[in-house]
């Protein structure tokens, strides 16, 4: 395993259409592995591969929920493997909440999403998986599969801006 080169704008490879995978070969067993070194390194919530320079469909997540008993603790997180992912079912509600990207550093905007996906795709064995995902979890599922079609959180913002060194503000996506 090792870390790779998170590639930012304006890298042509973040525009590109990423490729659908079809070898479920020892390639792509070591760009996953890189893939979620990678994020947990940088640190993040998710991954697309074309942000390490790869323009093939697959992303990382790993997230877990905060606890509402606790304040601030976090529940274990659960970390999601997707390979060829598509959102074959959304929410008709929408929400609007602040993203950051790895690809786009020391931006911030507001975005609207979904409020609820379900995801469907393979895992890294090349198995079929569907991932039902709600609240936060579904917006990095969103901000991740908008990279494999070259889309930017930027290009949906309706508002963007950089944060000034004191303002609280969620991981980056």
């Amino acid at each position: 395993m090792a870390i790779r080169e998170i590639v930012s704008t304006p890298h042509s490879v973040l525009r590109k259409k990423a490729h659908k995978v079809t070898r479920f070969d020892g390639n792509l067993q070591a760009l996953i592995d890189d893939m979620i070194e990678t994020m947990r390194q940088a640190p993040g919530v998710g991954l697309a591969a074309n942000q390490v320079g790869v323009a093939e469909q697959v992303i990382v997540v790993e997230y877990g929920e905060e606890d509402d008993q606790e304040e601030g603790k976090q529940s274990a997180k659960k970390l999601y493997v997707v390979v060829n992912p598509q959102i074959v079912e959304s929410s008709p509600e929408t929400v609007m909440g602040v993203e950051a990207c790895l690809s786009v550093p020391n931006y911030y905007g507001e975005v609207e999403r979904h409020a609820r996906v379900v995801v469907k795709g393979l895992n890294r064995r090349g198995k079929p998986l569907r991932v039902k995902a709600e609240g936060w979890l579904a917006r990095i599922f969103q901000h991740e599969i908008d990279h494999l079609e070259g889309v930017l959180f930027t290009d949906r913002a309706a508002r963007i801006w950089q944060p000034k060194e004191d303002e609280a503000l969620p991981a980056d996506v």
